[in-house]
């Protein structure tokens, strides 16, 4: 038993980086689109009252966002790697540097896939709502740039951050698994003790 649960475990913290590292590709790419479709829109970056488009100012309010998805985003895999460094991939005995390592990376998780979610449903409100789509296709017409009213890179983080969830809560049901079987070697070992005795 102990060794399906010690293979699973290693998969497992491997995944935990690829999904780590799938959602800082996603904040690489959520702001493309809207690049290419509203950057140029702006006449003069330093008065982002004269654009071309009406609520193409969108664009620079999700710089800042964008940019803390990405520092977030490094910092998971940093967290997944602590996984590896507290070696919980292999250990069939887990001591306290895996405890913390698999909470501070379930807790971070979580708090980050519901942070994100909770702004990008946001900026994809105001995306939907605040841009002036007629002006847009007539810019893009006019200046031969991209025409984007598609909302893909904003409704992306519903799968991305359910992979990241995902892998977390197998994270904690493999720590459960790990935690019944180190009991139950207790108890046969005790069990054994008494019987030599």
């Amino acid at each position: 038993m102990y060794k399906k649960q010690i293979k699973c475990q290693k998969i497992l913290c491997i995944v935990a980086i690829i999904a780590c590292a799938l959602t800082f590709l996603y904040a690489l790419g959520l702001m493309t689109d809207l690049y290419d479709a509203l950057y140029s829109t702006m006449r003069n970056p330093y008065d982002l009252t004269e654009t071309d488009v009406p609520g193409s100012i969108l664009y620079y309010m999700m710089q800042d966002f964008n940019k803390s998805l990405l520092k977030y985003a490094i910092g998971l895999i940093l967290l997944a790697c602590l996984l590896f460094l507290t070696q919980t991939h292999v250990r069939r005995k887990y001591y306290v540097g895996n405890y913390v390592a698999v909470g501070l990376y379930s807790a971070a998780t979580v708090a980050y896939a519901v942070w994100a979610h909770a702004y990008i449903e946001g900026y994809k409100a105001a995306f939907l709502t605040q841009i002036d789509f007629e002006a847009l296709k007539q810019h893009a017409e006019m200046w031969k740039t991209a025409y984007v009213d598609s909302t893909f890179w904003f409704d992306a983080h519903y799968a991305v951050y359910a992979v990241l969830l995902i892998v977390t809560v197998l994270l904690v049901l493999n720590l459960i698994w790990k935690i019944r079987l180190m009991k139950a070697e207790q108890r046969l070992l005790a069990a054994g003790k008494e019987a030599m005795a």
